[in-house]
């Protein structure tokens, strides 16, 4: 651990990014100087230097000129230059998850949110049902969550709320008292060995739950059930089995895909919720949230009322806009289940006829790694249309193609059709799409920016 005490100034390498933005404004509160660089301008930058934040748009060593401590992200390569000039200055270099972890290490009701999908949304829902005056948490959401306006809440109460990510076992950074583990699955395979590898890293986050904290675990999930074996502490479960604490029972669906259940704690119905957002994946993700707030000893009332008008964030199911009777919405789902989660959710949408769901790997090593899970988790989905694969933060070895993966969805009986280009992508939807269509745009990467495309054309077009 750093003793920040003794540290005024704090660069923070790729500053721009949704987790590093959040600490410099948690830090610059705090009554840090703050500085920081990124290879690119943006809204999220921009927003930072008008708070008082110094930002270079370049990697340089004299951008840390003055800092007593670096921070920096998995992203960020051992020869970058400003990291390669701390350490030959003997200026400590820590990790956004190790910054992140001293970050909460100050606050004495701190909520850690993990598992391979949904921190999001449940981070989001958990920030919810905290968020007012008489709360006042700090919120640390993985995208731009409309109830505070940002991806990041500043409060002042003890109350910290953040997602705590697998991936490159960050998460073991962070000591919560409250762990939350929604589900564990195969993803980052280029960092995991296999599955075993991932479970054990989630143990180990189980593990780092303080002493007298609680872990929140889905009791459906499989995967999840076998850190119990690891764990000592008190648990508390969530899913639709009798086995579980806290179970969603008398499930129904409206026609838009949103479920109304009621709420079992340990068999006595507390509550009947209705959600805004669609699918049995997001009844999971409010049970997980719901159970924080009960733990803590939110009125039962509130918890309910808040979820009931949820509202997700950015880029998760997200409604784009409809022209005529054709619907666009754009989602993050870039793994198997993630997929298969959102279009099943979609399915349960009975005014829409067809489903065209145009996706956009994300990386080359999770394509490589799940091709015969991507090719399957599409069954839902009438066409897909795909896209060239997104590097993120890895090269092209020319091991694996979007061409690969549609060889392997041909395989599955999913009609399939691949365009390099955005532009072909538009024309084709424009050329091809019918009222009662529903286009779904998805993947991780800059595919978000086809859906705005896609509704653009289509309104120029009436």
């Amino acid at each position: 651990m750093i003793d920040l005490s003794m540290i005024k100034h704090i660069h923070i390498v790729g500053i721009g990014g949704v987790s590093n933005s959040a600490i410099a404004e948690i830090l610059l509160k705090q009554g840090f100087e703050v500085t920081g660089s990124d290879l690119h301008q943006s809204d999220v930058t921009d927003a930072l230097v008008q708070k008082g934040i110094s930002i270079q748009y370049s990697h340089d060593k004299k951008n840390i000129d003055g800092a007593e401590l670096v921070v920096y992200t998995s992203a960020v390569s051992d020869d970058n230059p400003e990291i390669t000039s701390a350490v030959a200055q003997n200026t400590p270099c820590i990790s956004r998850a190790e910054m992140l972890g001293q970050i909460m290490a100050g606050y004495k009701k701190s909520i850690a949110i993990a598992g391979t999908h949904g921190k999001t949304t449940t981070t989001s829902m958990v920030t919810r049902i905290f968020n007012d005056a008489s709360f006042d948490p700090t919120a640390l959401v993985g995208g731009y969550f409309n109830d505070i306006k940002s991806n990041v809440r500043l409060g002042s109460s003890d109350i910290f709320i953040t997602e705590a990510c697998e991936y490159k076992e960050n998460f073991l950074s962070f000591f919560p008292n409250v762990g939350v583990i929604l589900n564990v699955d195969e993803d980052h395979l280029d960092y995991y060995r296999d599955l075993d590898h991932i479970v054990n890293a989630f143990a180990k986050f189980s593990n780092n739950i303080v002493e007298k904290g609680t872990l929140i675990l889905n009791g459906d999930d499989y995967n999840s059930r076998k850190i119990l074996s690891y764990y000592s502490g008190k648990v508390l479960t969530f899913g639709l089995n009798d086995h579980c604490d806290y179970i969603a029972k008398n499930i129904i669906y409206n026609n838009l895909g949103q479920a109304t259940f009621d709420v079992f704690y340990k068999d006595q119905k507390i509550t009947k919720i209705s959600l805004l957002i669609p699918g049995q994946h997001n009844i999971y993700n409010a049970l997980a949230a719901f159970a924080v707030g009960h733990l803590y000893n939110v009125d039962i009332a509130l918890i309910t009322t808040r979820l009931s008008s949820f509202k997700n964030a950015n880029r998760r199911f997200e409604p784009i806009g409809k022209v005529g009777e054709i619907t666009i919405f754009d989602d993050y789902a870039h793994h198997p289940n993630e997929i298969k989660a959102s279009l099943e959710a979609a399915a349960r949408m009975t005014d829409i006829n067809r489903i065209i769901c145009i996706f956009q790997p994300h990386t080359y090593s999770r394509t490589k790694d799940l091709l015969n899970e991507f090719a399957a988790a599409f069954s839902n989905a009438s066409e897909v249309i795909l896209c060239d694969i997104y590097a993120a933060r890895e090269v092209d070895h020319g091991e694996v193609s979007s061409l690969d993966l549609m060889r392997a969805m041909i395989k599955e009986n999913v009609k399939v059709n691949y365009f390099p280009t955005f532009e072909e992508i538009k024309r084709y939807i424009l050329q091809n799409a019918l009222p009662s269509d529903l286009i779904i745009t998805m993947g991780a990467g800059d595919v978000y920016k086809l859906s705005h495309m896609i509704l653009n054309a289509l309104e120029d077009n009436q």
